[in-house]
This record gives C-alpha cells, sequence and structure tokens, in this order.
C-alpha cells in the first residue's frame, strides 16, 4: 500500500514540475526562452519525443542535444549551456554527408573552431 501511495505521489510531482517529456510543437518562444502553451512559467524539463531531443532549465536549452532530419538521418549532436552552443558540435546534411559549416567547437554560442 505504501508503494502505491508513493508510486503516484512521485507520478503527481513529476507531472507538477513539467519533467515528463514534451515535443518541440508543444512549446513557444518568447524573447529566447522556451514555454508550454498556455503556461506563463519557463520549461525546465526533457524534450525526448520528435525530431529534435534534449532538455530545458528555466526555458533555456541545457544539455546534449541531438536532432533528426524528417527521413531519420541524423542532423546535428552537441551540448547546449544557458541556451547557447557550447564545445564540439557536429552536423550533418539530411543525405548523411557531413555539415562542416556548422560542425566544429563552439564557446558561449560562437564557432571558434573546425
Amino acid at each position: 500500500m505504501i508503494r502505491i501511495l508513493a508510486t503516484a505521489l512521485l507520478a503527481l510531482c513529476l507531472t507538477a514540475s513539467g519533467a515528463f517529456a514534451t515535443s518541440l510543437v508543444e512549446l513557444v518562444e518568447r524573447g529566447r526562452v522556451y514555454f508550454k502553451k498556455f503556461t506563463n512559467e519557463p520549461l525546465t524539463g526533457k524534450v525526448d519525443k520528435g525530431l529534435y531531443q534534449g532538455a530545458y532549465k528555466d526555458g533555456k536549452r541545457e544539455a546534449p542535444w541531438v536532432g533528426y532530419w524528417p527521413n531519420g538521418q541524423l542532423h546535428y549532436m552537441g551540448v547546449y549551456k544557458s541556451g547557447k552552443r557550447e564545445g564540439p558540435w557536429i552536423a550533418y546534411f539530411d543525405d548523411g554527408t557531413k555539415w562542416e559549416g556548422l560542425s566544429g567547437t563552439y564557446r558561449d554560442g560562437k564557432k571558434v573552431s573546425y
């Protein structure tokens, strides 16, 4: 009985915090900050449905992100920090060839090397 109650309480807490997965089509952007539609609270939680998958913290992209083309090919992989690209990024065209223009190392959202 206690296990069932604890599980129900955990599910309720996760639902209230917005930690459950969502997709980008359920979000709106206001001033470079993302919100779930029909709310005024910046999103904190994972997005793991659809073509783009990662996490948000206080409405900004955070942690590793991966994107896919509609045909299933990998589009990009990299890390965001406070909504800006950070560290190594690799990107591909929809035919699977490397996209040199977007691939490289980023610091504070700016490309610093190829």
